[in-house]
């Protein structure tokens, strides 16, 4: 019998299994040979070695560039966009009339495709006719060029993904409502404030929907593409050249295969390693109910 139950479930897997193999783990250890290669999508693959790591880890400037600009908006937008949608659940967690309307209004910008936000943004930030500029001059300041400024055009990609932070307020509220009442029924007796049981007992309670943000967090914004390929395309003087961008121009317009696959591991390594490492750092500040730590 338990053959035969063995034997059904790979038979319903198997188109699952088959995708899998030809889609993703094919094409995962193709990169991984093409990364060791010098391959223009026409000629036949040429095997170099090493050549294309050490070009790009020594040799190719505009890659580090990316990878400060990556991290800068990493480091920025992950903890920046957490403490908003933080902020906002936690409004958004009481009981008031009308309280689901905003709810919405809040998750809505999350749902819309990033092509339309990329794109609204690029009017909003206009230089003269933007309405961020408009404002920003009804108060007597003069706004920058924003995406044509190498000074400005990275903070103006955080704020941009400040947009979508209705996903992960989503989360936090689901979380806030998951905390038994009896905790803050006890820290009222106990005479403890609204500050003090936010600190004391949500936000521990919150640690592991935190954790989650922030791994997915982390990952999203090492990835970032979309954005920088519509609005900026890593203009000006690669100012906002990241790393998946510089990837994607390097395998479809400048037709380097082999060197952006090796971009690909690279940018794998170093994902791996900081997710290691915010998996790592879990214990010191993750509670869970059962009273463990994750």
């Amino acid at each position: 019998m338990r053959n035969k139950e063995g034997a059904w479930f790979y038979f319903f897997i198997s188109p699952w299994l088959l995708g899998f193999s030809l889609l993703t783990l094919g094409p995962i250890v193709f990169s991984i040979y093409m990364s060791f290669t010098d391959w223009d999508l026409f000629q036949t693959p040429q095997f170099i070695g090493i050549d294309n790591y050490r070009k790009l880890l020594t040799e190719d400037p505009i890659f580090w560039k990316s990878v400060f600009n990556t991290f800068y908006y990493a480091l920025i937008a992950v903890p920046l966009a957490m403490a908003i949608s933080l902020w906002i659940a936690y409004y958004l967690n009481k009981k008031l009339k009308g309280i689901t309307f905003f709810r919405v209004l809040f998750y809505l910008p999350s749902v819309v495709p990033v092509v339309a936000s990329s794109l609204l943004f690029i009017h909003l930030f206009a230089p003269s006719a933007g309405l961020i500029n408009k404002t920003l001059h009804f108060f007597g300041i003069i706004g920058p060029a924003w995406l044509l400024d190498a000074n400005w055009v990275k903070p103006a990609l955080i704020i941009m993904s400040l947009w979508g932070v209705g996903g992960g307020i989503v989360l936090l509220l689901a979380g806030m409502k998951g905390v038994p009442s009896e905790f803050y029924e006890a820290a009222s007796i106990d005479g403890a404030s609204s500050k003090q049981a936010f600190f004391r007992i949500t936000f521990p309670m919150l640690t592991p929907v935190i954790f989650f943000n922030l791994v997915t967090g982390i990952i999203g914004a090492l990835q970032t593409f979309a954005q920088v390929f519509i609005v900026t395309e890593g203009g000006p003087d690669n100012a906002s050249q990241m790393i998946v961008p510089y990837l994607f121009q390097n395998a479809f317009r400048f037709y380097k295969m082999g060197y952006a696959s090796s971009i690909a591991w690279v940018l794998f390594i170093i994902i791996m390693a900081l997710t290691l490492i915010v998996f790592r750092s879990s214990a010191l500040w993750v509670h869970y109910e059962e009273g463990k730590n994750g």
